[in-house]
């Protein structure tokens, strides 16, 4: 059911353990060796700045008319869908308008004639989540994400002309940028305040006055801005012409996220369910604080950080796809949906695959079949039945019920083909 085009050879490079290579997309090993990386390790640390070897990727992933393609089709409000001038952003109602349909309800869709004008003048169109439309975005943030172990989000950025850009900003999470085509002027500089989070004590306003890097990015070239470094892009005084990048936003967990999932496991233990004690004397009222106060260190290291990470990546549901229960036939090939790797736990005749918040049992024997299913890439099940020697329909059941794996449609299986190994 939906057959879609082969996505590499199974079995013969695939090494049967948990810690095999996996999703083997080309833009993250493009990314790598043009920082200089040799893993998602830096990300976060220092600013970066490299160009890919194969410029040519960058078209197979994203083009100015696939991209306004894709506005023209979709209904799209603000602030995920935004136009700027000279800086400033443009009122929706110059670009967007409710589209009535036949039977009454209306679409907020984009007007195609007032976005050429303003592209005409010269504007910057921002279209944030680009990965909940595109299936070969939806696949490379999925990379990144068994990449980095990090939720990613793309934001995409077409500029024409000599339109101005966002003035002097930080973000709160790590990014990196892609320039996917023509050109455009960076100024970076550090950061103001270490770690600077969304909800903050303070807020960093001042950008520090010593430029870090400057230049201009051209086609295939990449650059990593970590959280709190100050930027901005633009293309004025450069004439006719036009930029398009991607910029990949990583947001790493840190100590807050970690205490507030511990505050949420506390209410295991009798201690924190009770009503502090507002009316006791204040010889009780010491008392409830010692407790308190000793009963901290015990759930914290009851619940270490590598915990909560393990617990965050196993429990997040897997991403939407279609499910079509075999109603249009058997399903063929399939593909894993998590947003991070599933982890295996051995038992002595068993296998658990712990993912999207399930736990499968699995025959030990089922072994060499899971690692294909659950290798990230699209699969043939006949081919891994083949491949394994065990029937891969009886192995896919269980996985395709509990959402760990989806059936392939020919638009998810082009997302692959793009950008991919073995495309």
């Amino acid at each position: 059911m939906f057959p879609g085009r082969q996505i590499g050879r199974l079995g013969a490079d695939l090494p049967p353990h948990p810690g095999r290579k996996i999703m083997d997309h080309h833009l993250v090993t493009a990314i790598e060796k043009a920082l200089g990386w040799s893993g998602p390790h830096p990300l976060g640390q220092d600013f970066a700045y490299g160009s890919m070897a194969e410029p040519a990727l960058c078209s197979r992933l994203l083009t100015p008319g696939r991209l306004l393609d894709t506005i023209m089709r979709r209904p799209l409000s603000s602030p995920q869908f935004r136009c700027f001038q000279n800086g400033e952003e443009i009122h929706p109602d110059r670009y967007l308008a409710d589209v009535a349909t036949r039977r009454g309800p209306s679409r907020t869709m984009a007007r195609m004639d007032r976005l050429g004008q303003l592209m005409k003048s010269g504007c910057t169109i921002v279209l944030d989540t680009l990965d909940t439309f595109d299936p070969t975005m939806e696949v490379t943030c999925q990379a990144m994400q068994w990449w980095s172990r990090e939720l990613v989000q793309v934001n995409v950025y077409l500029t024409t002309h000599d339109a101005a850009g966002f003035n002097m900003h930080w973000d709160d999470h790590d990014v990196i940028v892609v320039q996917l085509g023509g050109e455009k002027s960076w100024e970076v500089r550090e950061t103001s305040r270490i770690a600077p989070m969304y909800r903050d004590t303070e807020r960093a306003t001042e950008p520090p006055a010593d430029v870090l890097w400057s230049g201009t990015m051209k086609t295939g070239d990449v650059m990593h801005i970590p959280r709190g470094y100050w930027h901005k892009a633009t293309r004025a005084q450069r004439g006719d012409g036009y930029s398009l990048h991607a910029t990949f936003g990583f947001v790493k967990r840190t100590g807050v996220d970690w205490l507030s999932w511990v505050a949420d496991r506390s209410r295991e233990r009798e201690i924190f369910r009770l009503d502090l004690d507002r009316w006791g004397t204040p010889e009780s009222q010491e008392a409830e604080v010692r407790r308190l106060f000793w009963a901290v260190p015990a759930v914290t290291a009851r619940h270490p950080q590598a915990e909560y990470l393990a617990a965050r990546e196993r429990e997040r549901p897997s991403r939407r796809h279609v499910t079509t229960l075999g109603v249009f036939g058997s399903v063929t090939d399939v593909v894993c949906m998590t947003d991070f790797p599933p982890h295996f736990e051995y038992g002595t005749d068993t296998l658990d695959v712990l993912g999207a918040g399930k736990r499968l049992t699995f025959a030990t024997a089922a072994e060499p079949a899971l690692h294909l299913l659950l290798s990230g890439v699209p699969v043939n099940l006949d081919e891994v039945s083949r491949s394994t020697g065990i029937d891969a329909h009886a192995v896919a059941g269980p996985l395709l019920d509990a959402g760990l794996c989806a059936e392939l449609t020919e638009e998810l299986a082009s997302g692959f083909a793009a950008l991919s190994g073995g495309a």
